[in-house]
């Protein structure tokens, strides 16, 4: 699963007057810049919600990230694993082959995006707050070009009311490619019924596709987006959910202390296992973090990173999360990895 990582690509150096590279087929993974989910960055809030009252916090809630270089030269890896904590792994762990770094690059904005939604849609559900699904983009050529458009609303498959992309997906992938489909869409303040006959998913011929990307957003006129760039990956999800509940409800829900973490999350709050724990530790560990959130999964590796005396909460849902702040502010006991 890759990382929220930033991919440091230099120049390739060659023999001179050749096309004979002089890298290494190995890649450094370091300790990256951590983001402040409560805080701004290039001027803009990291999380900024709109349409609603949003609540005053206080203290950190860092999200941590890997710093991945590659393109090395031998003495450029060699000095990295003798003078840094960086982890020398092979290049296949960090490109696979058959992709390009922009291939990856591309993954990496993909998963950070969908994880974006995920973590606004946890949080809304946590708060109680209503959700809708939305049409992201089209997949060309597919049955959903031309009949639907970016921002329609889905609010039925089949007659059956839906609310996440996740029902959606369930109800289609129930069929079989041929069938037909009975999408309800709001489009501005129309609402109506449109049929669809399901193509083939390129991937696998038997599994039934739409046509379509989709996102959860909120369905009473709050608005959340996320401003960093040059960031990629999954496992923001958990921080930015935390910082949309934090700004959305009374209270600080870190309570006041400087808190750092890392995971993916569903949109039904479920954390999920990441790469390169040991470095985000570290990381978060230079900030001055006083609490680090590490999913179940990942504590064994978390524990090998620089950690100090920073407490290291062992969780699995955004729920686990939140109590663990509770209980660290208050002097309480909470599942810790050890």
């Amino acid at each position: 699963m890759p990382v929220v990582a930033l991919t440091v690509l230099a120049t390739v150096p060659k023999i001179p007057f050749t096309d004979i590279s002089l890298t290494v087929p190995y890649a450094a993974e370091g300790p990256g810049p951590v983001f402040d989910t409560l805080s701004e960055v290039d001027g803009q809030p990291v999380v900024s919600i709109d349409g609603t009252q949003v609540d005053q916090t206080s203290g950190e809630l860092n999200m941590t990230t890997v710093s991945v270089r590659t393109q090395m030269t031998l003495a450029q890896a060699l000095a990295r694993w003798a003078t840094t904590d960086d982890t020398i792994v092979p290049i296949e762990q960090v490109i696979p082959p058959n992709h390009s770094p922009e291939d990856i690059e591309e993954q990496n904005k993909a998963a950070f995006t969908r994880s974006e939604s995920a973590a606004t849609i946890a949080a809304l559900n946590h708060l109680g707050r209503p959700v809708k699904v939305t049409v992201a983009e089209l997949v060309e050529d597919s049955p959903a070009q031309g009949v639907l458009a970016p921002e329609d609303v889905i609010t039925s498959v089949d007659a059956q009311p839906v609310s996440t992309p996740g029902q959606v997906q369930e109800l289609v992938r129930a069929k079989k490619p041929g069938d037909s489909v009975a999408l309800g869409i709001r489009r501005g303040e129309t609402d109506r019924t449109v049929e669809l006959e399901l193509a083939e998913s390129p991937k696998n011929k038997s599994v039934p596709m739409l046509g379509i990307l989709m996102i959860s957003t909120p369905a009473d006129g709050v608005s959340v987006e996320y401003n960093l760039q040059d960031v990629g990956g999954p496992s923001a999800g958990m921080m930015f959910s935390l910082a949309v509940i934090d700004k959305l409800s009374p209270g600080e829900l870190n309570g006041g202390h400087n808190v750092a973490g890392t995971g993916t999350i569903s949109e039904n709050g479920e954390i999920g296992p990441i790469g390169g724990i040991q470095h985000k530790v570290t990381a978060a560990h230079g900030e001055g973090a006083e609490l680090f959130l590490a999913p179940k999964a990942n504590c064994q590796e978390a524990l090998a990173g620089n950690h100090g005396d920073m407490a290291i909460a062992s969780v699995e849902t955004l729920d686990d999360s939140i109590h663990a702040m509770e209980a660290f502010s208050s002097g309480k006991d909470f599942p810790r990895c050890s």
